[in-house]
């Protein structure tokens, strides 16, 4: 795999950028010094600069030559509210705020990939370089659609990247459908009525109610959603009782935790059939329950043409090593509502092996700095062989 000498020049530049901003993490919506960072090296580029879309987004468009079609790359740029571990030289400086997911990495190759496109020059079209703030669970891709992103900034394809641990830097998998799941929400509370711990046939227990849902919970997966279509349901959340009063059956439990698909169908499916679930768990112990089901992200499935021209922009760059075949991901990414909007593909690039288990959302993670050049020289690739110079002639 070869990195264009303009790139390899600019990697120690984009090296200390990328661990600047790992040093200095910010939540979502709050990407304050990231977006004025970004807006000010892409203004020095020469890029059209726009601020403000989802609060804290940066969208640098690059229009060069006579070409009629428009595609949009997306980069997300927020941290997560954790601690980081590890000790390094760059280590985050914000307690309790750390890039556990990459999106320094993310945001340094979408960066690279602008200053590499306005110095060469060598396509036709026009590429919106979306910088989204708040990836991780706050809502910033839908945020900047409902603020007109694609009413400003048109696109005939939008393109995600995301490192993998597991794979190596000069890796990259490309697969057409499904990618991530759907990534939801729900919560309920069992409504008893509280009594003496030793007298529980004075009132209605919401204890036992709650044991008897939660070991039910998992026959959802297993006996009603068709075994062939994947889908995860997680208890995550129980709260009932104090610990400091043993001899106390309380009035309510809370239980909360997240349910996953890929289709429209199962996804319809686990919202129905945990409150199905939870409505006779409630109705079995004579007491009652308020359910609610929030849908969060929707699937993220690849669009075969953005796919089929991802594929070839990355068969230029990492040839055997491109992967046609990759489980996707029960994790969701927001970058489905970019996929709604316009015909998507987002791809997976190496980040090495997961040094002691650090995978994403890991004290311990890092993103590797080697996958700087191949990220880079993969979204210039795509944009010249999309936006083919000789192709706007």
């Amino acid at each position: 795999m070869r990195v264009p000498d303009g790139i390899t020049n600019d990697l120690p530049f984009l090296t200390e950028f990328r661990r600047d901003l790992h040093a200095h993490p910010e939540l979502g919506f709050e990407e304050v010094r990231t977006s004025d960072l970004v807006a000010k090296l892409l203004e020095e580029a020469g890029l059209k600069i726009h601020r403000g879309l989802g609060k804290t987004g940066v969208v640098g468009t690059l229009q060069i030559g006579n070409g009629t079609r428009s595609i949009g790359l997306r980069a997300d740029m927020d941290a997560l509210a954790m601690p980081e571990l590890a000790d390094r030289p760059y280590k985050s400086k914000e307690a309790g705020k750390m890039h556990a997911c990459g999106h320094d990495g993310h945001t340094a190759m979408l960066l690279g990939a602008a200053r590499h496109l306005a110095r060469t020059r060598n396509f036709s079209g026009t590429v919106h370089f979306i910088f989204q703030p708040a990836e991780e669970g706050r809502g910033g891709a839908k945020r900047m659609v409902e603020d007109g992103l694609f009413r400003l900034f048109p696109c005939d394809a939008v393109y995600g990247l995301h490192n993998m641990p597991g794979l190596a830097p000069d890796e990259m998998a490309v697969v057409a459908g499904p990618q991530l799941a759907s990534s939801d929400s729900w919560r309920l509370t069992f409504r008893g009525v509280g009594t003496h711990g030793a007298k529980p046939h004075l009132g209605r227990d919401p204890v036992t109610a709650a044991g008897t849902f939660l070991a039910s919970l998992q026959s959802i997966v297993g006996r009603v959603v068709d075994p062939l279509q994947p889908a995860v349901v997680s208890a995550c959340s129980v709260r009932a009782g104090d610990p400091k009063a043993l001899n106390v059956i309380p009035d309510t439990v809370e239980i909360g935790g997240t349910a996953r698909a890929y289709t429209p169908h199962v996804r319809d499916q686990l919202e129905e059939e945990i409150g199905r679930l939870a409505r006779g768990t409630a109705e079995m112990y004579g007491i009652k329950v308020d359910y609610a089901f929030e849908r969060r992200i929707p699937p993220v499935v690849n669009d075969a043409g953005a796919s089929e021209r991802a594929l070839s922009a990355a068969r230029a760059v990492f040839g055997e090593k491109t992967r046609t075949q990759f489980p996707p991901s029960t994790a969701g990414d927001d970058f489905a509502f970019f996929g709604l909007e316009a015909p998507g593909c987002y791809v997976w690039l190496g980040n090495g092996p997961a040094v002691d288990g650090a995978l994403h959302h890991n004290t311990a993670y890092d993103f590797n700095d080697d996958a700087i050049g191949p990220g880079t020289t993969f979204w210039t690739t795509l944009v010249e062989q999309e936006l083919s110079a000789s192709a706007g002639l």
